[in-house]
């Protein structure tokens, strides 16, 4: 089982390069970071984990610079968001990070995709928060006909683009969708809770689920292979990441059990001390 991590890293915090080149040398499998553009002071939304929201959620420094950094200072390290709110993005500037990222590494990146939770933020970047499901659908689709290797053009209900020359291409190989078709561009998981609309998009467009937490998953995992194998997928093809989990031997040994390939632990939104001797303490799961 591959274990990476994920951290709030903000400008008071270690920093990308450094958290990337202890990773690497410990043998952890992968950096997943989260997205925030602004957090609105003036907000109704609660904070997913409730009570008051931590600073660091305001200070988040943009993942795909930072990963560009991991990338720079690594060579087998795995990149990714954890999340990457696609409803707040222009698809074709979105589309040309991702395969930029995703070419330069290597193909180490993993795409992260999430809805958001914050209404506040995303209504400042005109989202409708009713249609954002379909809204996210939509880009997603559109940055596939970017990412497809032959001038490809997409008309959908939120976006278009023209067929176009867009390169660079992502470095990971396309992988069979349904019979005859691909998906194209870089392995791509959906967070968010279990439920039939978050299955049906995860069978529909994306290579896996990214469960936060990682509770209840005994339950939850044979309703999204049924779902999964309705849609015409490959069950063997299914990719289940849980995310921001708190690893103990009897937790990963039940993950192992399901099946899960890879895990990705909650870091200390910290410094450099902080952060270097939770990666030590967390390195006995190695």
């Amino acid at each position: 089982m591959r274990i990476a991590t994920t951290i709030f890293l903000t400008d008071l915090t270690v920093t990308p390069v450094r958290i990337a080149r202890a990773l690497e040398e410990r043998g952890f499998g992968g950096l997943y970071l989260p997205e925030h553009t602004h957090i609105p002071v003036d907000r109704d939304t609660a904070a997913p984990m409730g009570g008051d929201l931590p600073e660091s959620y305001g200070r988040t420094l943009d993942p795909f610079v930072a990963l560009g950094q991991a990338a720079a200072v690594t060579e087998r390290l795995r990149l990714g968001t954890g999340i990457t709110l696609v409803a707040q993005h222009d698809p074709i500037a979105l589309a040309k990070q991702i395969a930029t990222l995703d070419h330069l590494s290597g193909g180490r990146f993993t795409l992260g995709v999430g809805y958001g939770w914050n209404v506040e933020e995303a209504t400042d970047h005109g989202v409708d928060w009713a249609t954002r499901r379909e809204l996210v659908r939509d880009r997603m689709a559109l940055m596939r006909a970017l990412w497809a290797p032959e001038p490809t053009a997409y008309v959908g209900e939120f976006c278009s683009v023209r067929a176009s020359a867009a390169h660079p291409k992502p470095a990971q190989a396309p992988r069979e969708l349904t019979a005859g078709l691909l998906l194209h561009g870089p392995r791509t998981l959906l967070g968010g809770t279990a439920g039939p609309k978050l299955f049906a998009a995860v069978a529909d467009h994306a290579d896996g689920w990214m469960p936060i937490g990682g509770r209840g998953l005994t339950e939850s995992l044979p309703v999204l292979r049924r779902v999964w194998e309705t849609a015409g997928r490959d069950p063997k093809a299914l990719q289940v990441v849980p995310y921001a989990i708190h690893p103990s031997p009897g937790k990963l040994a039940h993950y192992a059990d399901l099946g899960i390939e890879e895990v990705v632990a909650q870091l200390p939104s910290g410094g450099e001390r902080e952060v270097l001797r939770a990666l030590d303490e967390l390195a006995q799961y190695l």
